[in-house]
């Protein structure tokens, strides 16, 4: 890997376009180095995930409406290119960027497929709907396709490592848009130049803000990222017909980083004199013929909640055992990282993340919540644990409201470590009982981490799908997809709607009516 520094250039130095980042994007995007084996594993192993968590949320409603939105876009002809859209009949064909949005939409509802965290934080496999709609139109082969997953992977978890946005209050999606386009361009073989300008035009599009994930947060959080794989399938498209994007978009005198994130000042913001100044980031990237391997470093959810609940949850677990009066509680405090504390915890001063007539996605972004409902019932479920009755019950209440956070400086430094022993997110948890008694104790991953008690294998992965689509789909359909995904790679090109999940007829929900 090699560092790259990326700063604040003013238009009258020329920046040349090798020294630029989004030129040394698609310079790793069009490299044409071999995917290795334990990562082309790794891929099957997220296309399942992918599949289980958008077929167990498929008729819910941010889904339902993304669906029937696409449904407006079907591709018409027996031999009519496009791709499929979870759920629907593998012969039904749509245009990408809708099925894109239909099938991201799905993924990302119920929070619960792979992240990566590190100076930002983010879901990768939010890049996979985008690049296999793609992949399915334009009849590419199994092996395309892993090859542009490997880059959508390496280039989202290589600008997360990197470039903070939330400090910004920006959404994560900003880094997601550059990295699809960059994967669909590995997938189409485009030179350097089409990718190049696919990336900078994605990033131009996707800047959104925090807000989305902050106060009552509503079914935009499953919407944006699904928007941003649409967004880079158009940023792709126009990049194939010859046409230009903003340039340069990372370094230019208004670009993102200069107006957005930190190029410029605060004195300059405020219009006063500028200053290119130091502030840089360094983005590292993998040099030519070097392996693209950042998939290895993320990581899936066993449990349908925001990531640095994923450890807190199983440590939950592990206390209630040496509790035999939940009722004795007085107060819980839980020292975590900053990024806990302050997005999921008692420091966003959200007080919607202590209603219990909280939407989901409220919820599932509030660890007092889900500390108290793993605490109570020792498990965890993607729609039991967050069902209104669940949450309006009168004891957890009361013990939800003893919760709160705390930011411990260790932890804190923990979650940033680049020691990928050391990394951590999770935190010590303090009960205090009220005879004054105190119970203790403490997790730094997940279970299901790759450093973690019971790390997610293959196995796991297809126990989950089988879990999340159990009456959902038919035992046959289950079948025939765990066998077509694990052979990918031996999938020939325009075979690529094989990785579709089909549900039986008459089962899928119909949205509302719009404009589509």
């Amino acid at each position: 890997m090699q560092l790259h520094p990326v700063k604040l250039h003013p238009s009258k130095s020329l920046l040349k376009r090798e020294d630029q980042l989004a030129w040394k994007i698609a310079g790793v995007a069009a490299d044409k180095v071999a995917v290795e084996k334990d990562v082309a594993a790794m891929i099957i192993n997220r296309i399942i995930d992918n599949a289980a968590v958008g077929i167990a949320s498929v008729n819910r409603k941010a889904p339902t409406s993304a669906r029937a939105m696409a449904l407006g876009h079907a591709r018409q002809g027996r031999n009519a290119r496009g791709a499929t859209i979870f759920g629907m009949p593998a012969n039904k064909r749509f245009s990408p960027e809708w099925a894109a949005w239909a099938n991201g939409t799905a993924v990302r509802e119920l929070d619960m497929h792979d992240t990566f965290l590190a100076a930002d934080y983010s879901h990768p496999g939010d890049n996979i709907p985008p690049i296999l709609a793609v992949a399915q139109t334009m009849e590419k082969s199994g092996r395309d396709l892993i090859r542009g997953l490997a880059t959508g992977y390496e280039i989202q978890i290589d600008l997360v490592k990197a470039i903070c946005l939330h400090e910004h209050k920006v959404d994560h999606i900003a880094h997601l848009c550059p990295s699809a386009a960059a994967g669909i361009g590995t997938l189409l073989k485009l030179p350097q130049e089409a990718i190049f300008q696919a990336v900078q035009q994605a990033l131009h599009v996707s800047i959104s803000f925090r807000q989305s994930r902050k106060g009552e947060i509503s079914s935009w959080k499953a919407f944006a990222p699904a928007h941003a794989g649409k967004l880079a399938i158009e940023a792709a498209d126009r990049a194939m017909r010859g046409e230009g994007a903003p340039s340069p978009i990372y370094e230019g005198e208004d670009s993102v980083i200069g107006w957005v994130l930190s190029g410029r000042t605060m004195a300059d913001k405020e219009g006063r004199a500028a200053a290119y100044g130091p502030v840089y980031y360094e983005v590292p990237l993998p040099t030519a013929g070097e392996p693209k391997r950042a998939i290895m470093d993320s990581y899936t959810k066993e449990h349908s909640a925001e990531y640095q609940s994923q450890a807190l949850i199983d440590l939950a677990f592990r206390m209630r055992e040496s509790i035999p009066d939940q009722g004795a509680i007085e107060k819980i405090v839980i020292h975590t990282s900053h990024h806990t504390h302050y997005v999921i915890g008692t420091g966003a001063n959200d007080p919607q993340k202590m209603d219990p007539k909280a939407s989901r996605e409220t919820l599932d972004h509030s660890i007092m919540y889900i500390f108290a409902v793993a605490l109570q019932d020792g498990r965890w479920h993607h729609v039991d644990s967050y069902a209104p009755r669940r949450a309006g019950r009168a004891d957890t209440v009361r013990l939800w409201q003893k919760i709160e956070t705390t930011e411990d400086a260790e932890w804190t430094r923990r979650y940033h470590s680049r020691d990928p022993n050391e990394l951590s997110f999770g935190g010590r948890v303090e009960i205090t009982f009220k005879d004054g008694s105190k119970l203790v104790d403490e997790m730094a991953v997940a279970n299901a981490h790759p450093n973690g008690a019971k790390p997610f294998g293959r196995a796991d992965y297809i126990n989950k799908f089988q879990i999340m689509t159990e009456g959902l789909i038919s035992a046959r359909e289950s079948a025939r997809f765990l066998a077509d995904v694990q052979d990918l790679a031996r999938i020939p090109a325009g075979e690529l709607h094989v990785l579709n999940v089909a549900m039986p007829a008459g089962s899928l929900a119909e949205g509302k009516p719009g404009i589509f």
